[in-house]
């Protein structure tokens, strides 16, 4: 099967051995992204809505680059260090997919990369 690899400066860079996307099948597999900017490459530290709108937009700009956008998302996982902070997470969240709500599992993990308290990953489709 063929894939094509999405990526764009204006998200953040991987911090590890993946891509920031992947079209494979008809499907755009977007790596989870924590609460990087992709100015500085630094940790956005503040509150969960301040960590999850920064997420979100990172989330938006690999979309765009692979000519999608929160509509075509079928599918998200979050991942919270703290599940008091979902919430505040749903709030942001509601605001970027507004009635194109995708699938969606919420978990609380032990911890996330950088300290984090955010991970979202999506699986979007043409």
């Amino acid at each position: 099967m063929p894939k094509k690899y999405i990526s764009t400066d204006s998200a953040p860079k991987p911090i590890g051995p993946y891509s920031q996307g992947v079209i494979a099948g008809g499907l755009f597999f977007l790596s989870g992204q924590i609460p990087i900017d992709p100015q500085t490459n630094e940790i956005v530290t503040g509150d969960i809505e301040s960590q999850t709108e920064c997420v979100l937009k990172n989330v938006m700009a690999i979309l765009k680059e692979a000519k999608m956008a929160a509509e075509n998302v079928v599918k998200s996982t979050v991942y919270l260090a703290d599940l008091e902070d979902f919430p505040a997470m749903n709030k942001v969240y509601a605001r970027y997919f507004g009635k194109a709500l995708p699938a969606r599992s919420t978990v609380q993990v032990a911890a996330l990369p950088k300290s984090a308290r955010i991970e979202i990953d999506v699986i979007a489709a043409y």
